[in-house]
């Protein structure tokens, strides 16, 4: 583009033979970093700030039939929710009570509902940098879930005496800290990174998967989250922008454990009470939109709610 914008098209497909379901989830964002003091984010938008496109299209994988059209927003902030309390149900202590959240806006909602599915949830600590919002997250939180969720003015205090830490906001540089933590502290994030220190402190890394890869090019095999192309990949625009430059990747340092072996039985996501663990997001979200889309589908379906598309408006006879 001829500005500091980025057009980003993202999609995450997958399905099922059991249960009989596909879906692929679309977006399409125009993507900006904007530095606020010593902050640094990135802002999504469709059209103009404040708007997006995010779509699930569900399909019958028995008949070929499109089901559904979904928007994606609180689907999205579901299954992120889920993502990490797959995560710290996996590994965080039993007796974790106190969550320190980087972050104020709808994943980290989110995460408040699905960490309370998990743990027993006492107390949030919760930082973001605009004062206002944050108050006004820790005020709504408390009378939604009748638990203690306290807005503090630094990073570093929502960390502090904190048994799980999740990073839920669209900042660029590093969120979640290493100093503050204390051992056994279990760690996520969805935006932003782990910083140095936190990295060096990680001594199990939970991976939920990989990217998949596609039977006739199974060289592509990675282990990073999505794989990423660029149209004018040369054009300076990339130079200012963080999108896409870093694989999430565990230290050397810490043990890697993938979703798979924890569920068989073959691995631990925690061995002691005191080690550091660290689950990624996701990686699998295909399965998660699939599953969920299905989900909503099926309960709309028997409430009556939703529009109806004619199929006929959907399948085409090309025979002639």
């Amino acid at each position: 583009m001829d500005d500091e914008r980025v057009y980003q098209w993202g999609t995450m497909d997958g399905g099922s033979a059991r249960t009989g379901y596909v879906a692929i989830r679309m977006k399409s964002d125009l993507l900006t970093e904007v530095t606020t003091g010593s902050n640094r984010t990135q802002e999504k938008y469709c059209l103009e700030p404040g708007t997006f496109c995010g779509l699930v299209l569900l399909l019958d994988a028995r008949t070929g039939e499109p089901l559904a059209l979904l928007n994606d927003g609180l689907l999205q902030h579901l299954r992120v929710g889920a993502d990490s309390a797959i995560g710290a149900d996996l590994g965080a202590r039993e007796d974790a009570r106190v969550l320190g959240l980087l972050g104020s806006g709808g994943v980290a909602r989110s995460h408040i509902e699905a960490f309370r599915t998990v743990r027993p949830l006492e107390r949030v600590q919760v930082y973001s940098p605009t004062r206002a919002n944050r108050e006004r997250f820790a005020a709504e939180m408390r009378e939604e879930h009748g638990i203690d969720v306290v807005a503090v003015d630094a990073p570093e205090k929502a960390h502090e005496g904190a048994d799980m830490v999740a990073g839920c906001t669209d900042a660029v540089g590093s969120v979640v800290l290493g100093s503050p933590l204390r051992p056994g502290t279990h760690m996520t994030r969805i935006g932003g990174r782990l910083d140095a220190d936190a990295l060096r402190r990680v001594d199990v890394w939970l991976r939920l998967g990989s990217a998949s890869v596609p039977t006739s090019a199974p060289a592509w095999a990675t282990d990073d989250e999505y794989v990423t192309y660029r149209a004018r990949p040369d054009d300076p625009v990339w130079q200012r922008h963080h999108h896409g430059k870093e694989a999430r990747r565990p230290p050397g340092t810490a043990r890697t454990v993938r979703l798979d072996a924890v569920l068989e039985g073959r691995a631990r996501a925690r061995d002691d009470e005191s080690q550091v663990a660290f689950s990624e997001r996701g990686n699998i979200q295909g399965a998660q939109f699939h599953a969920i889309a299905a989900l909503v589908y099926e309960r709309a379906r028997e409430r009556g709610l939703g529009r109806e598309i004619p199929r006929e408006w959907l399948l085409q006879d090309i025979r002639d």
